[in-house]
Parts: structure tokens; sequence; C-alpha cells
């Protein structure tokens, strides 16, 4: 299990910035396991320390919660407070925050099964490829099998039964709000959809390949198990991300289409302190469940939150706005920076794409001081001076195979700066 100071090192791999929010997350997942290490009776006890962010759009909070979340292989969702309504009313209710997560819980593990039982499940559909082929073309199988794993039979034909999934989910109103259900027509009749219907289509060889393989790792993993895996770990590891929640914030008007906020909070209560949440996999516990808030409060203040749920979320971190050298950081350091991404995007057209050191200083200026003069949208503002420095480049670079492109600060001034002083900033707006 990484330390705080290892996980805020991670983090910093890809956000650049945020030490305060990054420490309170650090310590967060810490402590979860500081809580397994404990006695249950000691365990069952210690609740996770919830955390709201506050601070405008584009600083990184979203992308706090999810790192954060690829690190400890945790289940993680993240949903928007605006989108949940008070029950009673029509809408999604609070609870599928929850459901949403065991789902997550489900694919994670699932995945990880397959991934256990991958060689032999490759095996197993590398024999029933060449068994087929060896029928067809009168070669022994040892040799099909060889030129197979060589790749040498890709784009060979071979007819192979695909079991046909053809039952969809659908909305259904409950007395708790519009949930989507998901029924298996197979579990509820097995008498009538007992094997499932299959039908008979013609792959190449490599793509068969693949849906063989899922189906025999299918055939191989413990269905029972993987849901009472998944469901231990959405309640003791999940993670729920709870964005704009500065849009439910502010009491009851009464009328207009704000008029289930004040209750939205309230059936955010419950689950946020602990509660059973019933899913189609078996009820799940939200004792344990760290759920991250997140909000700009441009408009409302945490305050105008109901006290009981700010009360719920004890650990309040201010994220800072972005500055000019903060762009600078962005543009070059994290793993995926934007200037490796277009970099990158360019070698595919055989462009080699370079900018000066002065371009990337004053790309930021121009998005530090655009967010200044408009709306401050953050680290989001560089994809749209990015676009418009490089926009007759992209539309150019098929026709440019074998050139070496410099972006340099004259090149950067004429892209923009005639949008930059104009009044009508708007082009920048997103």
């Amino acid at each position: 299990m990484l330390t705080p100071r290892e996980i805020v090192k991670e983090l910093d791999k890809h956000i650049i910035g945020q030490v305060e929010a990054k420490k309170a997350v650090a310590v967060a997942l810490r402590n979860r396991w500081r809580r397994k290490q404990l006695p249950p009776e000691v365990a069952a006890e210690i609740i996770p320390r919830n955390i709201l962010f506050i601070g405008p759009t584009g600083v990184g909070k979203t992308e706090i919660g999810r790192r954060l979340a690829k690190l400890a292989n945790a289940p993680f969702v993240k949903i928007e407070a605006s989108k949940f309504t008070e029950v009673g009313y029509v809408g999604r209710n609070v609870e599928s925050m929850v459901r949403d997560l065991v789902e997550a819980a489900v694919s994670m593990v699932r995945e990880e099964e397959r991934t256990r039982v991958r060689q032999a499940a490759r095996s197993r559909a590398e024999r029933e490829i060449v068994r087929q082929l060896g029928i067809r073309m009168g070669v022994s199988e040892d040799l099909l099998l060889e030129r197979l794993r060589n790749g040498f039979l890709d784009e060979e034909e071979v007819d192979i039964e695909v079991e046909t999934h053809s039952f969809p989910s659908f909305e259904m109103i409950t007395p708790q709000g519009i949930e989507e259900i998901g029924i298996n027509f197979k579990d509820l009749f097995p008498g009538i959809f007992g094997g499932g219907r299959k039908r008979s289509s013609t792959f190449k060889v490599k793509d068969a390949l693949e849906i063989l393989e899922r189906e025999e790792a299918d055939k191989m993993i413990d269905r029972q198990k993987i849901v009472q895996t998944a469901l231990k770990r959405a309640q003791e590891e999940g993670i729920i991300f709870i964005d704009e929640i500065d849009k439910i914030a502010g009491r009851e008007s009464g009328i207009g289409p704000d008029v289930s906020r004040e209750g939205v909070q309230r059936d955010l209560l419950p689950i946020v302190e602990g509660t059973t949440v019933a899913t189609k996999y078996g009820p799940v516990k939200t004792d344990h469940i760290l759920f991250i808030a997140a909000g700009a409060f441009h408009v409302a203040k945490p305050s105008d939150l109901i006290p009981e749920l700010q009360g719920r979320f004890p650990i309040r971190v201010e994220l800072q706005s972005l500055r000019k050298e903060d762009f600078v950081r962005i543009l070059l350091e994290p793993k995926a920076s934007l200037v490796k991404q277009y970099k990158a995007l360019m070698a595919t057209e055989e462009v080699e794409l370079e900018f000066t050191k002065g371009a990337i200083e004053l790309i930021a200026e121009y998005a530090y001081e655009i967010n200044k003069k408009s709306e401050d949208i953050g680290a989001r503002r560089l994809l749209t001076v990015m676009e418009k420095i490089c926009e007759e480049l992209f539309f150019a670079a098929p026709e440019m195979k074998g050139v070496k492109v410099v972006i340099d600060e004259n090149h950067v001034r004429y892209s923009l700066e005639k949008f930059v002083t104009a009044e009508d900033t708007s082009i920048y707006m997103l």
C-alpha cells in the first residue's frame, strides 16, 4: 500500500498543483488501509472522512478523484448532483449512484477474472479455430496452430456460433423514481431460455479468436464469486465523486426547475452517512464508501447546503485558480501533456512538431489572460488556445509528410493576437 507521500507523488505525474487536495485524498486512501489492519469490532466504528472540493472548473477536482481510484484499484463513479431529483419527482433518485458503483465493481472484477484465465481461454479458442481450419484445409492441427500463433492465418475466414444477447434494459418508474432495469430472462425462465440463442456468423480468424476467447473465459469464471467479490469491494473500497454539488445548494424556492434541490440534499444524507441500498446483485451498505463532493460555488456557498449535509463532509479543501506558471507545467510535465498529445497526433502524418520554450510560455500567458478577462475555465482554456494555434497545421498535415514544423512565439502571436485583442472573446468560450 502506498504511503500518503507516494500517493501525492503519483498524482503529481498527472495533475499540476493543488497540493492540499492531493494530501487530503492521499490521507483518506491511507486511512482505508489503516482501518483494515484493525480488529473488526474497531474497524466497524471508523467511517471515511468525506471530502468537499471547492474551486473553479478546470483545476483538477474530478481528475484527482479519478486518478486516486486508479491508484487504489477501486470502483469509481462520477455523478452530477444536478441530475438527481427528490423522491416523488420524475427523474433519477440518489440511490442510483450506489447501483452504478456496484456495476462498475462487477465490471472491474469480471475483467480481472478474465485476465486470470486468459491464457487457458486463448488456448481453447485457438484449438477451436484450428479444428475448423484443419477440416477445411486438410492440414494437421499442430501445423495450423503454429501458423495461427505466428499470424499467418489472420485473414482466413471461419464460421463460429455466437451467443446473442437480445434482452435490452429498459427504464421503469418505481416508487423511488425512474431506474434502468436490466432483466436477464435466461435466469428468470431457464426452461425457455436455458441455453441462450446462438447464430452462426463468419469472421476473420483474428476477430474470431477474440470472440471465442471471451466466451471461453466467461465459461471458466465463477459468476457468483464475481458478484460477491464486487459487492465487498464496492462497500469497502468504492469511491463516489459527486460533481456540481453547488447546483443543489440553496433553500427551497417552491417553484421552478430547482423545486427539489433541498429534497435531493435530504435524500443524500442517509446515503453519505451510511445505509443499505438494494441492487440487482444484492444489498449494499454505504457506511464505508468514500464520497468526494465538488463544486465551483460561484453563486452558492458551502454554507448554503443544509447543515446536516455539511456535517457529512468534514474535510474541505479549496482548490486554487491556475496561474501562468501552472499552465506552463500543464503543457509540459504530465505523462499525457497537451504538447505530447499534439506531437503524437502529427507523428501519425509523419510530421515532426516542435514547440519552442518561448511559444510554450506565450501560450500559457494567453490562456491565463483570457481566463482573467472572461470566464475562468481553468486548464480547459489551453485546449481552445492550442486548437486555434494548430488549426491550419491539422488541416494541411496530410500533404506535409517528412516536414518538421516549429511553433515559435511569432506563430502563436499571429494565430491568437487578433482574437485576444478583440472585445468579443466568445470564440474561447466552451
